[in-house]
């Protein structure tokens, strides 16, 4: 055999077998320290961000770009910026100087002025002149190749559809309305063959009951981005405990978030599932906070330590902590849709 034909069988071998390997589906919780920034890199290898955290002296950007790098992502082809408060659009600017952007989704309307929306949404529009920009409503696709990004709520409107009657709603309470961006977040459901997500940023409760009541519109997942941080103006059991999810991912803060209500609900969903909480609930007794295994950040002072999952073709998935290499591995859910 000639060198030319030993090197061709070889390249040959090696393309077919890459071709052959099933990769999976990425998903990194980025710790931004009580505000939130999520990557998904499907197995096209086309990266969605969602939110980017703080502008804290390009802190968050900084963690943002170490995860998309161990997730070999050179770009971001979609920011979704779920709502304009500086937890989630802050670093966007600072970002946007470390790394690609080529899609900036978001809700359009700021629909808040007050406390600290104005400054970083001027910055996020400067930023996002530089890109392509697409306004989303509920009902709408993110066009990632290898998964599906469903827009299932935006603008305070949730998506329409016939779902199935929720028990749950007998007992449903609503709060005071939120005006502001909370209530007018982003909400997708995210599909990779039999695997499904629900992220909700940080919808406000009466919105979630929406996508909940009388029906349930988002049927069931695999596991839940905890909404609004688990804060207590959000995570409404009707919504929640009908998703009979695994595993919850909270993107809590040392002092921001894991309200200790909203942690019971999720704790007490069906299966009693696991939560994975980005950083320990200080405030927290022990009963409100997870095993110390499943917690990234146990102390105030942290690295910024990521929890990863990784969905499988077969739709099973493994959670990771990067503190310590914890991890465990969940079998895939019979899933239905709304």
């Amino acid at each position: 055999m000639t060198m030319r034909k030993l090197l061709l069988a070889v390249f040959g071998c090696a393309w077919s077998c890459a071709a052959g390997m099933a990769p999976d589906f990425q998903v990194y919780a980025i710790d931004v320290e009580g505000g939130k920034s999520t990557l998904y890199v499907s197995p096209s290898g086309e990266s969605m961000l969602v939110d980017a955290g703080y502008d804290i002296q390009g802190r968050d950007a900084r963690r943002i770009v170490r995860a998309a790098r161990l997730a070999g992502v050179k770009q971001i082809d979609y920011l979704v910026i779920t709502h304009y408060h500086a937890d989630h659009v802050g670093g966007v600017h600072q970002l946007a100087r470390l790394i690609p952007i080529r899609n900036f989704v978001d809700h359009g309307q700021n629909f808040e002025t007050a406390k600290d929306v104005g400054g970083v949404y001027a910055a996020y529009l400067a930023a996002r002149a530089k890109g392509k920009h697409i306004e989303v409503k509920a009902g709408d696709h993110i066009p990632v190749r290898g998964i599906d990004v469903q827009v299932v709520t935006a603008s305070g409107t949730a998506i329409k559809g016939s779902g199935t009657p929720n028990p749950l709603c007998a007992s449903y309470q609503p709060i005071k309305p939120d005006t502001g961006e909370n209530a007018h977040s982003i909400g997708m459901v995210i599909t990779f063959g039999k695997f499904r997500l629900v992220d909700l940023g940080d919808l406000y409760w009466n919105q979630e009951y929406d996508l909940a009541c009388p029906n349930n519109l988002l049927g069931t997942a695999d596991v839940f981005m905890t909404t609004h941080h688990a804060k207590k103006t959000s995570i409404t059991p009707q919504l929640v405990q009908a998703l009979h999810f695994k595993a919850a991912i909270m993107n809590n803060g040392p002092s921001t978030g894991a309200d200790p209500t909203a942690w019971q609900t999720i704790h007490t969903s069906p299966g009693t599932p696991d939560i994975w909480q980005l950083h320990a609930a200080l405030a927290n007794d022990a009963a409100h906070n997870a095993p110390e295994q499943f917690i990234a950040n146990p102390a105030k002072n942290c690295q910024g330590n990521w929890i990863r999952l990784l969905v499988h073709t077969d739709a099973t998935f493994t959670i990771r902590n990067a503190r310590n290499q914890f991890e465990k591995t969940y079998p895939s859910l019979p899933a239905t849709t709304h």
